[in-house]
């Protein structure tokens, strides 16, 4: 596994053994990112200077992408502690310490946010229906707002989310990407796509 674009393109990322962290593919990372670079709602201002939240972050791939890219800071929450020693590892190695800020919680109980972040990665485990619960409990703690893009991860064979107008939503082999903007569904044109 490794960071696909921007400045820190290449560098190897470390994941942990087993089945317990399960990792974005660089495929599916690199297809993402593209639709969030050229995307008419995105567009590579949309990652320049932004704040991410990479929530259930694992190895915290997603977020340290976006560093890559351009966004100036990441806030990444995961309770596990394995999987919080080997994103520490991952966020030394592409050295982005000073960017980052790491939270021991657990997503649906999130700590208050000094405000919304740009984009946020939701990316958990598969088959728990978290992403719903965790959107809203990250809205009610304020670090998803009406402009904040949310880019879900869920396994392909779940049911699909029910988001009134998604941005986008496409399946990248056992992973299906939906993304939307929780306040704007009045203006969004773009019909889901599969």
């Amino acid at each position: 596994m490794r960071i696909v674009g921007g400045e820190r393109r290449g560098l190897t990322l470390r994941a942990p053994a087993g089945s317990t962290t399960r990792p974005t593919s660089d495929r599916a990372r690199q297809a993402l990112f593209d639709i969030l670079m050229h995307a008419s709602w995105g567009g590579r201002e949309l990652l320049h200077d932004a704040t991410v939240l990479d929530a259930f972050a694992g190895t915290a791939a997603l977020g340290l992408e976006a560093l890559s890219r351009g966004a100036t800071q990441a806030w990444f929450m995961e309770q596990n502690a394995v999987a919080r020693a080997i994103m520490a590892a991952n966020i030394a190695t592409a050295r982005f310490s000073d960017r980052v800020r790491v939270l021991s919680c657990d997503v649906l109980r999130p700590p208050r946010a000094a405000g919304p972040v740009t984009i946020a990665f939701i990316d958990p485990p598969y088959g728990q229906d978290l992403v719903p619960r965790g959107v809203a409990a990250l809205q009610r703690a304020g670090w998803i707002g009406p402009d904040t893009i949310i880019v879900a991860e869920t396994g392909a064979d779940e049911p699909p989310l029910t988001v009134e107008t998604p941005l986008i939503s496409r399946r990248f082999g056992a992973a299906m990407m939906t993304i939307w903007r929780p306040g704007h569904a009045s203006e969004l044109k773009t019909p889901r796509a599969s």
